[in-house]
Parts: C-alpha cells; structure tokens; sequence
C-alpha cells in the first residue's frame, strides 16, 4: 500500500529461532554460514536470513524475496546500532542474561532432559542456545527501544487522517463482521472435602518419599506438572520472581534436600523439594496435584454465575460492576470485561472466535448475554464463564465514519515509519555498512547499496 521503507522488528521472533532445522542434510558445495551483512558493529547472518524466510513460509506468509527478508533484517540491526550508543536508552544486558536464562529453563522443563531439548531444537550444547537466545532478546530489545525514542513524540491531526484515508481509501482493506463482547468469569471453587483429598494424597506421597522412595520416582508417578514430571519434577535455574509468590516463599525457606508440607497457589497444591540454592537461581523438585473442579463443582460455579446474570437482566447492577465485583480474570474484570481484540481494540472478527465462546454465541443479539458455560482460560483450567454482545458490526468497507480510531492507527503507523526512515536515511551515510556480493542484484527500498562497502 505505501511504498516507503520498512522498519522491521523481530516481535516474538523467539520462536522463530527455533522453527527452522539448521543442522539439516547438506549438499554438497552448500554454504553453512557466513555474513550476510555488516551494519556498525552488528552482524547479519546468511542463517539469519533463512531463518526469518523459513518462519514466514511456516506462518502462511505471502511469497517475498530474499533481498525484501534481508533488507528487514538490516533495518533492524541499523536501530539496534544507534540505540546502544542512545545514552538514554537504559542498558539491561544483565536484565536480558537473566530473562535468557528463565526462557532456557522454561523450555528445559518442558523435556525429560537437557539433551533431548538441544537435540530437538538443533543446537549443540547448553551455552550455545542460551546465547542464541540472549543474542534475539537484545535485538528485540534495542530494536524495539530505539524505534519507541525516535517516534515518542508522533501524533497525527483530524486534518491528516482524512487525507491518509482520502489517499488510500482504494487500498483499504474491507472490514469482515466484527463483534465487542464482555465477560465474566469464575473460576470453580473447590469443596474443602476436595481440598483435603489432595492435601492428605501428597501428605502421602511426601511420606512415601521420607521413607525411602525417591522424589523424582514420586513426581513422575504423580505430578500433573506436564513440564517437570516426565524431568522427576525438576525446574533448574529457577530466578527469584519466576514462580508464582506461594511457590517461591515455601522453596526459598527450605534447607537445600528439605520437602516442603502441602501448599496452595493459583496452579494447585505442591510438595517442593529444594535441591540447590546459588546466588539469585535456585533448583527444585515438584509434585502438582492441579486443582480440578468436579462436574458438581463446576455446575455450583455455573448456578451462581446465571443468578449474576439474573441481577444483571433485571437491571439490579450493571455488567460492568458485575465483572469487576465477580470476575476472576484479572486482564478483563478491571476494563468493564471487555475482550480485547487482535489489534488492541474492542472489535473482535468473528471468525477468530473460538468455537465454544462462537457456539454460545450463536443466535444472540447485541445486548445478549449467555447462560453460563463451561470453557477454558489460557492455561488449560476449567471455567465458567457468561458472555455479553456489546455491538454487532457487519462486514462493510473501511470508512470515516465507521472506523475513524481505526484509520486513525494506520495514518499514525505511516507517520511513525516515515520518522524512522528519515532518521535513518540521516545516519546511514556516516555508519559502516557491508554487504555480501551475493545481493548485489537486489533492489533495496533503503540507501543500503550505495553506502556498502562491498566484501
């Protein structure tokens, strides 16, 4: 649509390290790596390169060309360049070692050992990959800093918007049905007969351990932690401030081999065996019993979440004060219950709802509100839920007077990326760049050529 320089940063692109399969059968006469391209101090990889074409093509991505994936990877290594020498960029290296780390253990948790995980992730050891990782977080972070410095101060008029719209409205794109839709949500308590089946069961568990039996033999029998129990339960590397406050508070006051009595967080109940303590890390052992609500636990939720929706119907309090009173969901209780959209705003497209919530939906009318149901939140645990239509937006072409705040965001989004490409364009010819001849056939958008140095 705007034929302007790209700016592109490597949102989420943590995953995208990991979706491509670089030690894969090679031909011969294929090249396994090299420099792609130098900007500064900073490095683009042929690896990195393919990398970014790769997740691209697994995400359904429109066909682009390796010079168009390149050129991404330069403009983001141009702000990474400038920020590090903004003085008023906070510099959170140590910050960014530590978050490495807590993603490596994160993953690490997730298989029985270490070697399982770098063998299924493509990398030869354990340092090699946290690197890697850091290597990203920094990228992401300076990025992400520096394009946030140079566009602080944007703002678009009502003047400029409808211009922007004037400009473009041909290239719009059309809007599909959309939906605004509130919620509340509970989540089943349990009964204290329930409570004490799973206390007195790890009570048991932690006296089988004490008598002779092994907290990791233990954890694989009986942990319904799907992260640690097929590793015996061990979380290694575990930074304070990582797990949830009941968690960390019975971990950290025990003795490095001590086993913890039975305790409660948002997950479930935890036996917890300390096994080493250093610095700001420490390992442990756990057993998780998840608080699972029975079907009568659930349909007690479900009753007394459809008498809140009588008190709502006969206008006894309002869905909002509803939600902030009632519901457990922290992200939507304190903003009316209101489910943000993909784009940050309250329009959801219908066909991105999920099927139970678009089941229940089904039928109903702006203003409506479900009986309560049974769903599921993002961890995987048993809700109960109500859903109400706040408005109901059919399909129809973008236009001013349906979508300014909209047009508004995209008007703004070109503003933004034209700040950033005269700030580069200012800079470019006193940085160092190099580029590999083997893109010497491509058409940047940028200046990138006529300032390389060629290898």
């Amino acid at each position: 649509m705007i034929n302007k320089l790209k700016i592109a940063f490597l949102f989420g692109i943590f995953t995208l390290l990991f979706s491509t399969k670089v030690n894969a059968q090679l031909k011969p006469g294929q090249l396994i790596d090299g420099i792609a391209a130098v900007i500064g101090n900073e490095i683009v990889l042929e690896s990195d390169v393919e990398e970014q074409m790769n997740y691209a093509k697994q995400q359904g991505a429109g066909t682009a060309s390796k010079c168009e994936f390149l050129e991404n990877l330069i403009n983001n290594k141009f702000l990474v360049f400038e920020a590090k020498k903004d003085t008023l960029i906070e510099n959170r290296s140590a910050a960014i070692k530590d978050q490495a780390n807590a993603k490596y253990n994160q993953l690490l948790s997730q298989f029985p050992d270490e070697k399982s995980m770098l063998a299924a992730y493509k990398f030869r050891t354990g340092y090699e990959m946290k690197n890697a990782i850091e290597k990203i977080d920094t990228d992401t972070y300076y990025g992400q800093a520096k394009y946030q410095r140079i566009t602080e101060k944007a703002d678009v008029t009502p003047n400029e918007v409808t211009d922007f719209y004037n400009l473009y409205k041909a290239q719009l794109p059309e809007i599909k049905d959309e939906v605004s839709i509130s919620q509340i949500v509970m989540n089943p308590k349990l009964t204290e007969a329930h409570k004490d089946e799973l206390i007195n069961k790890l009570k048991k568990i932690k006296a089988d351990i004490v008598g002779g039996e092994s907290f990791e033999s233990q954890a694989r029998i009986y942990s319904e932690d799907p992260g640690s129990a097929p590793n015996g339960g061990l979380m290694k590397n575990v930074f304070k401030g990582q797990m949830v406050k009941p968690f960390e508070a019975a971990a950290l006051n025990l003795q490095e081999g001590e086993i913890s009595d039975p305790i409660e967080s948002e997950f479930g109940y935890h036996i917890i065996q300390l096994v080493k303590k250093s610095g700001k890390a420490y390992d442990a052992r756990h057993i998780l019993l998840m608080a699972t609500p029975t079907e009568d636990e659930i349909k007690t939720a479900k009753k007394k979440l459809d008498s809140i929706r009588g008190l709502i119907l006969a206008e006894k309090i309002t869905f909002k004060d509803a939600s902030f009173k009632f519901s457990d969901d922290k992200r939507t209780k304190f903003n009316a219950g209101v489910i943000a959209g993909a784009d940050g705003s309250n329009k959801i497209e219908r066909e991105s709802i999920p099927g139970t919530i678009s089941y229940e939906l089904a039928g109903l009318n702006k203003g409506d509100i479900t009986s309560a149901f049974e769903d599921e939140d993002d961890r995987k645990r048993k809700v109960v839920k109500i859903i109400k239509i706040e408005d109901v937006i059919p399909s129809h072409q973008i236009t001013l007077e349906t979508d300014y705040d909209r047009i508004k965001q995209m008007a703004l989004r070109k503003k933004q990326g034209e700040m950033v490409e005269k700030f580069v364009n200012s800079k470019i010819s006193t940085t160092f760049i190099s580029l590999d001849g083997r893109y010497d056939t491509c058409d940047f958008k940028g200046n990138w050529k006529k300032e390389s140095i060629k290898k």
